[in-house]
This record gives structure tokens, C-alpha cells and sequence, in this order.
């Protein structure tokens, strides 16, 4: 639907604000490109400068990424998202792990006394599409499969600020984990799930955390066995 309003300033937070609105709602994804310019022109009915006034703003906060030649694309749902983003990228590796394990290892022992069937039902509807993922060959479709599987896990603590937290850190973990997994998908990188999941549902604090804390710490080790 075309905007419009007689002072540019205004204008410009309107644009601003129906951009913000296709990434956070998921419309864009995280990694998507958007549309061209001469398109937000057209679906938005606002000049050429105005959209791309409003596309830099957005790159300044960081949920895009102008590349000359290639186009604009998503790189973070929020803000905060984008501050992470720029703020771990050099980070070491290893203590980005530590933070992962951390978050998630607490968050498994609240899912764990605080899980409903609801969550249960997402928990094991997302270890599928994880194991689809991985049987596809698709590197980065497991990456996202694996990554919606652990806001999953989080979001089940029903603690609304570690689950914001842990989102905002999405796309740093993201990072990390498509640097551990690389390029191709190979039997030592996989880890099976299902033992958290499993813990969750029996409502063993315990165990989830211990499943939980261990993930990232056991992608090169051959532990588990990828499914067939």
C-alpha cells in the first residue's frame, strides 16, 4: 500500500518503519536480499531518495548490508541484533562457544521444569526439519534448521528476556556455527538432539542442561552418529 505525507521527515520514518516491519516480521529473513530500489519505489509510492534515505538508516543500525554490485541484504532482526552482530564479529572463537553454552545449558533446565505440550509439539516438529536439513546436504539450510531449533529450546524456558537476548545474539551464533560446521556437511559435525529433547519432556532439569551445555563443544569430536 502507497505512503504518503507532506513533510519528508515523517515520510522517511514511515519507510523506515515498513522496512523494519518485512524484516522483523520474517518476511525478509536473516541472509535474504530485499528488493531493489526501483521495487520499494514501486510497492511503497515514495521517490527514489526517500527509499534510499530510509535503507541507509536501516544499514546504519544494522539490520542491512549495502553491497555495491550484489544488492542489500538482512543481516539482523533488531537493533540490538545488529549492535551484537558488529560487536562479537572479531570475537574468539572459543569464547563465543562459552557464551552459547552458558545461555543455552540454563535455558535447557527452565525448558525442562517449565515446558508445555505446545513446546513439546515445536521441539520435536523442528529436530525433523534439523534432520531434513542435514540429509539434504544444504549447509547453510542446517544451519538455519539447527539455530531455530535452539530459539526453540530457549523460548520453551519462558524466560522472555533470555529468549530476547538469545535472539538478538542469533546471527553471532549463526557466524560461529557456520564457521565450525563449513562448507560441506560431514559425519563429525553432527550432533543428535534428540537426547535434550527427550530430557525436556521428562522433565529432567538435569539432564537437558548437561545435553545442552555439551553442543558446542563436540562438533569435531565424532561423538554422535548422523542420521541415515
Amino acid at each position: 500500500m502507497p505512503l504518503s505525507h507532506p513533510r519528508r521527515s515523517a515520510l522517511s520514518e514511515q519507510v523506515i518503519a515498513a522496512l523494519r516491519t518485512q524484516i522483523t516480521s520474517g518476511e525478509w529473513p536473516v541472509g535474504s536480499r530485499i528488493p531493489t530500489e526501483p521495487e520499494l519505489v514501486e510497492q511503497l509510492g515514495v521517490a527514489r531518495n526517500t527509499v534510499r534515505e530510509a535503507v541507509r538508516a536501516l544499514a546504519h543500525n544494522g539490520l542491512l548490508d549495502i553491497r555495491q554490485g550484489s544488492g542489500t541484504y538482512v543481516v539482523a532482526t533488531s537493533e540490538l541484533a545488529g549492535v551484537m552482530h558488529r560487536r562479537f564479529a572479531g570475537a574468539d572463537p572459543r569464547h563465543i562457544a562459552e557464551l552459547r553454552s552458558t545461555l543455552e545449558s540454563g535455558a535447557a533446565k527452565l525448558a525442562a521444569e517449565r515446558r508445555t505440550e505446545r513446546d513439546l509439539k515445536q521441539l520435536d516438529a523442528l529436530l525433523l526439519r534439523r534432520e531434513e536439513a542435514w540429509r539434504s546436504g544444504d549447509a547453510e539450510a542446517f544451519v538455519t534448521a539447527d539455530a531455530t531449533f535452539h530459539l526453540a529450546v530457549v523460548a520453551a524456558s519462558h524466560n522472555d528476556a533470555m529468549t530476547a537476548m538469545y535472539a538478538d545474539l542469533g546471527e553471532v551464533l549463526r557466524d560461529w556455527l557456520r564457521a565450525d560446521v563449513g562448507e560441506e556437511l560431514t559425519p563429525e559435525t553432527y550432533m543428535d538432539h534428540a537426547p535434550l529433547v527427550d530430557a525436556i519432556r521428562a522433565r529432567d532439569a538435569a539432564a537437558a542442561g548437561a545435553e545442552a551445555a555439551g553442543y558446542p563443544f563436540q562438533c569435531r569430536t565424532g561423538r554422535f552418529t548422523a542420521p541415515a
